[in-house]
């Protein structure tokens, strides 16, 4: 729905139509009223918004009431403040903008104003209970009273509002005693979604319904609207009716809404055909002549109206869904870049340098530099698989390599200590592929490699690939590991990759294999250069697996 600007001043509190600012910060969220202008944003503590974050100043903007539309206003802050992305010094805000303020992705608040002309689902029902429907009310003015408060409703898109003024609006028309909501879980069973009785009281028990009628009704997709059960012979039989002297019984399919186009005619809705998501139900222990009123257009446009509403209001949850989730990985790739941030040591006898390109937000490649007395220590890793539980197991290796070769120990016993990492915790079917070599200042290099992509030696323009290996962590806890040994001479440089590189695919689906990168390995001297030779390789196709390469030059 297209953002209407707020006419007028702002409201009196109360009033309930604030527009509102909702702050999130990390996994927490609260909702802010609106409710006076100039609303302040900064790290001062007499802020009306307060950010604790060294990257917001002081005094840093400003949201201003102009003309009954809300604007937001840098005071000069140092690192910015920004709406969807782009930064600005003055903007106007429109329902739902994102808005930053120096602190990018941690931090925000989403602009969600309140059309002065809206209202919630409840305060709307609030509004038509005092509605009398008289008996000589027309099928079109009862229609006319639902589809507005399905329209009002569907400014809110949350599910349980629908349900319960769709039940209310649906007692009023009939004048029946109980009325319920059924939807399909995952499934495929009936649950009760909803329960309201003709006093507006919930009801959580369906266990005197007819549920004869309402799986029937679900199972052959049809309609059910008895308004006498004493005049109908064939009911003798139904034993909830019978015990519970129901008089009025009325079932509904909701059938999920489908259109159909054709070349040569507009879109048109299916009913025949559409799935079943659910029913409405009513009922009442006495014969409703205003049923028999009501026909069984109405009865059929209300639960088409509603079939609807519940579809969209399920897009609408499943969007919020999916914004909670990316916020929360974004939230997520941002303590995984400041953890797998590598300070590459400075040494006078080696070069070190290093980059890492994700196919998702987070990833399971890892590299890390360490540099001791007994010489500069690298390590690359590949955890199988890929999105959160490859970072998770990255993270958490990276961290225990670290303290590790911090503590000089043994490059083999850091990998035993990896593999019974992986094989005594049960972490399923996990496990990653490593390299681990130190370099001394004689130009004495360690490795050990564990399942990895073979490493290249580039010596005077020819690239060696060592044999020696080891299986991989986390397949074998009795899995031994050794480590070899090569002499580097000055300008030596040992290059190291994820099989990403290797692997990394163009449109025709072929491999960027070994073979070019050793070719590009042998011309280069940059691992720059193998970015761009992969890039051009790809020709635009998407990476489908985490890419990374280290690069260490002796130097003597």
């Amino acid at each position: 729905m297209a953002f209407q600007p707020i006419t007028g001043p702002i409201s009196s509190p109360g009033s309930g139509i604030f527009p509102t600012l909702v702050f999130v910060q990390g996994n927490d969220q609260r909702t802010i009223n609106l409710d006076h202008t100039p609303f302040t944003v900064g790290r001062k503590v007499d802020k009306d918004l307060v950010i604790a974050d060294p990257r917001v100043s002081r005094d840093h903007a400003l949201i201003t009431s102009e003309d009954g539309q809300f604007c937001v206003v840098d005071q000069g802050s140092k690192h910015g403040t920004f709406v969807n992305g782009e930064r600005v010094q003055r903007k106007t805000l429109e329902r739902n903008d994102r808005v930053e303020f120096g602190v990018r992705d941690v931090s925000y608040v989403i602009f969600h104003p309140h059309h002065a002309s809206s209202n919630t689902a409840r305060e709307f029902l609030s509004q038509i209970s005092g509605i009398q429907i008289s008996t000589d009310t027309t099928d079109l003015e009862k229609l006319t009273l639902f589809l507005e408060a399905a329209r009002k409703l569907n400014t809110t898109g949350v599910l349980d509002e629908i349900l319960v003024t769709l039940l209310d609006a649906t007692l009023k028309l009939t004048r029946a005693e109980r009325g319920y909501v059924f939807m399909r879980d995952e499934e495929n069973n009936l649950r009760l979604a909803a329960g309201r009785n003709s006093k507006g009281e919930p009801l959580l028990d369906d266990t005197t319904i007819s549920h004869s009628i309402l799986d029937e009704g679900v199972k052959s997709n049809s309609e059910f609207v008895i308004t006498d059960t004493s005049q109908s012979l064939d009911l003798a039989g139904r034993h909830s009716i019978v015990a519970y002297d129901l008089r009025t019984v009325i079932c509904i399919p909701l059938r999920k809404p489908q259109v159909q186009t054709t070349r040569d005619t507009a879109a048109v809705p299916i009913e025949s055909a559409a799935e079943v998501m659910g029913a409405l139900y009513v009922d009442s222990r006495f014969a409703s002549r205003d049923i028999s009123s009501v026909s069984n257009d109405i009865l059929r446009a209300i639960a088409t109206e509603a079939a609807s509403l519940i579809e969209n209001a399920r897009l609408v949850q499943a969007e919020e869904t999916s914004r909670r989730y990316q916020q929360e990985l974004s939230i997520a790739a941002s303590i995984q870049q400041g953890l797998m941030a590598v300070s590459i040591p400075e040494v006078p006898f080696a070069r070190l340098k290093g980059r890492n390109l994700s196919c998702k937000e987070i990833g399971g490649d890892f590299f890390d530099a360490v540099n001791t007395a007994e010489g500069l220590a690298v390590v690359l890793a590949d955890v199988s698989g890929k999105g959160v539980s490859a970072a998770l197991l990255a993270n958490t290796l990276q961290g225990m390599i670290y303290s590790q070769l911090t503590a000089g120990m043994p490059l083999t016993e850091i990998v035993i200590a990896a593999n019974r990492f992986f094989t005594h915790k049960h972490i399923g079917e996990k496990y990653a592929t490593m390299i681990i070599a130190r370099l001394r200042r004689d130009g004495e290099l360690e490795y050990v490699n564990c399942g990895h992509v073979p490493p290249l030696l580039v010596c005077n323009k020819e690239v060696i690939r060592p044999p020696h290996g080891n299986l991989p962590v986390g397949l074998l806890a009795d899995a031994t590991y050794e480590s070899d040994h090569v002499s580097l001479h000055a300008g030596d440089r040992l290059i190291l990759v994820t099989d990403g590189v290797t692997e990394a695919e163009n449109a025709r689906g072929d491999f960027f294999e070994d073979s070019r990168l050793e070719a590009v390995a042998a011309k280069s001297s940059s691992l720059e250069d193998i970015f761009a030779a992969v890039a051009n390789f790809c020709g635009g196709t998407p990476l489908s697996d985490d890419c990374t390469v280290v690069e260490l030059v002796y130097s003597g």
